[in-house]
């Protein structure tokens, strides 16, 4: 459904962008699609001129591959581009990046799966690597860990007078701190790839689907002494394999799957983590990977999937190296001058 919302003329990315949808076709056969999106928003805060793609998809046949792109390049010429990057959709909310490596490994809900020959494909095409991403599963670390992550999480939280949010259900959660949330990620985001600011279109969109999923229990935030959000992170119980049971449609058992997933996670997706840039070098962060150890050590949780991490966020790599972690997936986005 929200797949299909991107056709609509008031679908609300269209605010700030241009898209163009390209299927194709060989011998009367559906065989490729590609978008290309003109997101103003995004050209204005970087001063480019750049047309992302995005939901591409081809059997494996590089003259269809070819003709997708061209067309896509061809578009955003003719409207002034002088870049082309991707796959990147109309903000980093979206499915981004190319995977590259962890082919045998299961996507998350929030990520896309493509076969090894896209790369090879986007790459004779004259893409080259802009940014990659690293994704981790983790585990809980030892008992020791955990321990020493909650001795230094009551000193910060103490020394600095801070409190966790409390909130009695996830609809409670949102109606006390969307506000707080929403304006910590556009701070902390702001300079991240691929972002662009939050309009309240796109606040209410992310609140909705929140509000689909959303467990208090998977949710933290931390107020400080004049109960301003300092701190947010938001995990998602996994719903990766009820949506391969799915197979794109609302049958009964998908629909059992999804609340069994819900209700009773083997897996923990870990979503947005935020912190107000005043408070990075404080320490503050300890909080939530206590939290997350904490959430981890629960015996119907397998593990927890970082979803994307940048690859120069040394941070959250430092982070993950207090767990049991592994890194298993990578992802890539591409660039090419167009002119």
């Amino acid at each position: 459904m929200d797949e299909k919302k991107i056709f609509r003329k008031d679908y609300l990315y269209l605010e700030t962008s241009d898209a163009v949808y390209f299927n194709a076709y060989k011998d009367g056969v559906m065989s490729g699609r590609i978008s290309g999106i003109i997101q103003r928003a995004s050209n204005e805060k970087t001063g480019e001129k750049r047309v992302r793609f995005t939901r591409f998809d081809v059997v494996e046949d590089f003259e269809v591959a070819k003709a997708l792109f061209e067309a896509v390049e061809k578009w955003a010429l003719e409207r002034g581009m002088e870049k082309a990057c991707g796959p990147l959709g109309f903000s980093d909310l979206e499915r981004e990046g190319l995977l590259i490596d962890g082919f045998d490994q299961m996507s998350t809900f929030e990520e896309q799966y493509n076969y090894p020959y896209y790369q090879d494909f986007i790459e004779r095409l004259g893409y080259a690597k802009e940014v990659d991403w690293y994704e981790y599963r983790i585990k809980a670390p030892d008992d020791e860990t955990i321990a020493g992550m909650h001795k230094m999480s009551d000193f910060v939280m103490k020394r600095y007078h801070l409190r966790m949010g409390p909130a009695k259900s996830a609809s409670d959660f949102l109606k006390k701190y969307k506000d707080g949330f929403f304006e910590i990620l556009d701070k902390s985001y702001e300079n991240i790839y691929g972002t662009v600011p939050f309009t309240k279109k796109m606040i209410q969109l992310m609140v909705d689907n929140f509000k689909m999923i959303l467990d208090e229990k998977h949710a933290v935030v931390i107020l400080d002494e004049n109960d301003k959000v300092v701190l947010m992170g938001i995990c998602f119980p996994s719903i990766a394999k009820a949506a391969r049971v799915a197979g794109g449609h609302l049958t009964p058992r998908a629909i059992y799957e999804f609340l069994k997933a819900k209700r009773h996670p083997e897996v923990i997706d870990l979503g947005l983590i935020g912190v107000d840039p005043e408070w990075l070098n404080r320490g503050v962060s300890v909080c939530v990977a206590a939290g997350l150890a904490e959430m981890l050590k629960d015996p119907g949780i397998q593990y927890a999937e970082s979803n994307l991490n940048l690859e120069d966020n040394y941070a959250i790599q430092n982070l993950w190296k207090r767990f049991n972690s592994v890194r298993h997936k990578r992802r890539r986005a591409y660039i090419k001058q167009l002119s």
